[in-house]
């Protein structure tokens, strides 16, 4: 990919700014692109057309927000190694996960184009109560308005996505602030919303500085804000969004338990994925692996057979399995914390090093809830392995910490399952699988310091509605 000009997406036009945004390859430092920030004023201008086509936007069929929603699907699909390839230069994604990520994005599109034409009346039988003979209730979802994404560098796309395409089932306008790392897929995205008959200012593509992204946060002409990023900045917005509606997806360092009873063959190539994929840089991330005692030692031995055996290379190759880190700040963050954890007594099975943005693989036992590796969310290539004897224990390890976002469960024991899905404190918990693991169409969003609020597409739309009954 050449060095290319991206114009923002604001009010259905695309535009150009004085604030020039240039775009660096991960993996090699290279300039790919440069692109715009939007500044107070356009932000404002895409605000008041947005709100300006709104009643027009809720008024769409079903059957036309479906057709515009499949629209968009169908020219994901077409474009998929074009957008895969974009996806995975800016953001250092290999490849074969960039292109993963467009699939999702398409097949959450289609969900979406589902879910508007689901029937959303319903009827409320109010004569059983003394003094309401004869009367009934009419339930219809009306869109709530505005909302304001904001969308992470990990996943550029789909979690965008995950914003937009329930918006529009929902007949809501929305202006999503993709991250400045990795706005080009997000504005290739732009491109094929552009070509539908969605009205002109009902979607708008605009990176901002921190400054004028806050205004997402504080402008009261938002209704909802849906925001996907780290615990810290999550939960401050939340205390500056005044009375918006607010949903809040903000990551964990998700459990892994292996119990006695479970296949590790099934489980090792899993826990190899959940462990390692997009060099840990994902909100369920598997980061902390609690593994029966009786499997412990051939489980370690087994994972770091097979991650010795992973391959470094640059993104855009497709037998690539890990690649550079989003910077080299966060590197060497995660380089930090691995050095601290060995310190205060961690020991290193494989890994630890670290070469400008990239960390090698890097497996850790003995470590514990003083360490930042296994009690804060690392967001790096670094998972932590613990034993237990009981079930009990497995639990108790898992919920001992401040987020709760899911849990893969590895088991073929009914009881255990019953119990970890009874006494998890998380938003999901995962069979025979990794926390990784993650459907479109789920509820999905966590507890504790994990957030607020669920995504998904049907489970988003019901914060893009509100509820209004007739009683007649």
């Amino acid at each position: 990919m050449q060095n290319k000009n991206y114009n923002i997406y604001s009010a259905g036009k695309f535009i150009t700014t004085n604030h020039i945004l240039e775009i660096v390859n991960p993996f090699d430092q290279s300039l790919v692109a440069t692109t715009y920030l939007a500044d107070n004023i356009i932000l404002d201008e895409a605000i008041e057309k947005a709100l300006s086509v709104k009643d027009e936007l809720s008024n769409l069929s079903s059957q036309k927000k479906h057709d515009i929603l499949k629209q968009i699907s169908n020219e994901i699909f077409a474009n998929r190694n074009y957008l895969a390839n974009i996806l995975s230069i800016e953001s250092a994604k290999p490849l074969k996960y960039a292109l993963a990520e467009i699939d999702r994005s398409a097949h959450t599109f289609l969900i979406a184009a589902e879910e508007s034409k689901k029937n959303s009346t319903e009827n409320l039988v109010l004569e059983r109560i003394s003094g309401a003979e004869k009367r009934e209730g009419i339930i219809h979802y009306f869109p709530i308005g505005l909302i304001a994404g904001i969308a992470p560098f990990n996943f550029p796309m789909n979690l965008a996505v995950h914003k937009i395409a329930p918006a529009i089932a929902s007949g809501c306008p929305i202006i999503l602030k993709p991250a400045s790392r990795t706005p080009l897929s997000c504005l290739e995205l732009a491109k094929i919303i552009d070509k539908t008959e969605l009205p002109k200012g009902a979607i708008s593509i605009l990176p901002m500085d921190r400054e004028t992204g806050n205004l997402l946060v504080t402008d009261e002409r938002f209704k909802l804000l849906s925001f996907t990023g780290s615990p810290d900045v999550g939960w401050k917005m939340k205390s500056k969004s005044g009375k918006k509606k607010i949903v809040l997806e903000l990551g964990g360092n998700a459990a892994t338990i292996i119990t006695q009873s479970a296949d590790l063959k099934d489980a090792l190539p899993k826990s190899l994925m959940g462990a390692f994929a997009y060099s840990g840089q994902i909100c369920i991330h598997a980061q902390r692996f609690i593994v029966h005692s009786s499997l412990y030692q051939n489980f370690i031995d087994e994972l770091k057979i097979a991650t010795l055996a992973l391959k470094y290379g640059n993104p855009l190759d497709e037998t690539t399995d890990v690649s550079n880190m989003i910077d080299e700040a966060n590197a060497i963050r995660v380089e930090s914390w691995i050095n601290e954890a060995i310190q205060q007594g961690a020991k290193l099975i494989c890994g630890g090093k670290r070469i400008g943005s990239y960390i090698e693989p890097t497996i850790l036992t003995q470590c514990n809830n003083t360490m930042k590796v296994y009690a804060e969310e690392i967001f790096g290539p670094v998972i932590c392995i613990n034993s237990f004897e009981t079930i009990d224990d497995a639990i108790q390890q898992a919920n001992n910490t401040k987020f709760g976002l899911q849990c893969g469960v590895f088991t073929n024991d009914t009881f255990e399952l019953d119990k970890c899905f009874k006494q998890l404190e998380v938003g999901g918990v995962i069979h025979n699988h990794v926390p990784t693991l993650r459907y479109d169409q789920m509820p999905y969003g966590g507890i504790k310091d994990s957030g607020l609020g669920r995504e998904g597409v049907k489970y988003a739309m019901l914060d893009m509605l509100e509820t209004k009954i007739l009683v007649k």
